[in-house]
């Protein structure tokens, strides 16, 4: 196997380990990814041992972070599949719903979900539109490079159930972490850890900011995305 091996070896330390028909999906889905990245723009990571790294350990590190099973989970702005995929290879049964303005990354997601055999339903939509219809129905929220996390806390925390969290993959500017005071305060969330980890010596740390949805968000909230990001929280 072309990345099993690195994901195994990046994963290991963080107490993850996977069997075959799991490392096997990944492959399959690495494949899959880098087919269709030459004719649609869905990475400009394409080397094995990046993939194995950048998209594939970097995404099942949340694992370690929480008790997925039986729990529903909402990716916000899922893109390619990340990390919605490697979550589901690594565990075909997890309840996750990923959501995408982009409706052909969307599609080549859900065709990809179905060719692996595994769950998850995947819905082309703008995640404050979604969350106005799907309000306090999830347990975990997940984004990956997405936004900025005080617009990301107003996209997130309005579907989240209260005592749910958010999971937000985010490189290690901790200005974020500031900016979103006002936007935690207002939206009733409350960032209640945050864990550092590293894919390999060559790449940059990374992040994942715990939020807690510690009360109810008021019903203003989200507002339309465009008044999100003209006046930020």
């Amino acid at each position: 196997m072309k990345i099993a091996h690195t994901i195994s070896a990046v994963t290991a330390p963080w107490g993850l380990s996977f069997d075959d028909a799991a490392l096997g999906r990944m492959e399959s889905f690495a494949d899959m990814l880098v087919e269709k990245n030459k004719v649609m723009n869905l990475t400009a990571i394409t080397e094995d041992d990046k993939v194995a790294r950048l998209h594939f350990a970097d995404c099942l590190y949340l694992l370690s972070c929480a008790d997925l099973k039986e729990k529903r989970i909402i990716d916000i702005g899922c893109g390619g599949g990340f990390p919605s995929l490697p979550l589901l290879c690594a565990n075909p049964d997890l309840d996750i719903t990923g959501v995408d303005s982009t409706a052909k990354r969307i599609a080549f997601v859900d065709e990809s979900a179905r060719a692996l055999g595994v769950g998850g339903q995947f819905i082309a939509a703008r995640a404050e539109e979604y969350a106005l219809k799907n309000r306090e129905k999830f347990d975990f929220a997940t984004a990956r490079a997405v936004v900025s996390l005080n617009i990301l806390l107003e996209l997130s925390l309005p579907m989240l159930k209260v005592g749910g969290k958010l999971l937000a993959m985010k490189g290690m500017n901790t200005e974020e972490d500031e900016q979103a005071a006002k936007a935690l305060q207002v939206l009733g969330g409350k960032i209640v850890d945050i864990k550092t980890y590293s894919v390999g010596e060559d790449f940059p740390e990374r992040r994942i900011v715990v939020v807690e949805k510690v009360r109810k968000t008021p019903d203003a909230y989200p507002r339309r995305y465009a008044k999100i990001t003209a006046k930020p929280l």
